[in-house]
């Protein structure tokens, strides 16, 4: 997975689309950097260029970046762990 962070307000107002459906939609281009960033990103988020765009080579509308995310495999726990957890009281059981 790929966790991202994207600021809306920079996304350009007409590269933002009325579907038939009555949504917003926006073209983004997600990329993996060369080096990690700052805070450790590994990709960028961009406005995707129109075929004119990149004729003309217009500039590159950064609106986020993103990290690769990894979750952890939980721990297994055996039974000798559980014996050996401290018993809870009475009041804390819900029946």
């Amino acid at each position: 997975m790929i966790l991202i962070s994207l600021c809306l307000s920079d996304i350009p107002r007409e590269k933002i689309k009325k579907a038939e459906n009555g949504k917003m939609y926006a073209n983004l281009i997600l990329s993996e950097r060369r080096e990690k960033g700052k805070y450790d990103e590994t990709h960028t988020l961009a406005v995707s260029k129109s075929p004119e765009e990149r004729e003309a080579n217009a500039p590159t509308i950064y609106v986020g970046s993103g990290k690769l995310y990894e979750a952890k495999p939980a721990t297994p726990v055996t039974p000798q762990q559980i014996d050996e957890l401290p018993p809870i009281g009475e009041d804390l059981l819900p029946f």
